[in-house]
């Protein structure tokens, strides 16, 4: 397993915070969780445009952003 530190702004730590408290999870858990669901969605989707109703999800998502072709 690889290391990897990310940075939020207060608002996002909060909602983080939030969440995990919510869940039941430590803010690690949370976050962990929120990127594996990620990369799974990436998989069944290569870029589409489609926007996630989970609002992490999309913080965290590196959608293709600018003209479309």
């Amino acid at each position: 397993m690889a290391d990897l530190t990310i940075s939020l702004n207060d608002e996002e730590a909060s909602i983080l915070k939030k969440r995990a408290k919510k869940n039941l999870l430590t803010v690690k858990e949370q976050a962990e969780d929120i990127i594996r669901r990620s990369c799974l969605s990436y998989k069944k989707t290569t870029y589409s445009s489609e926007k996630s109703d989970d609002a992490l999800v999309n913080i965290f998502s590196r959608q293709k952003k600018g003209r479309k072709k």
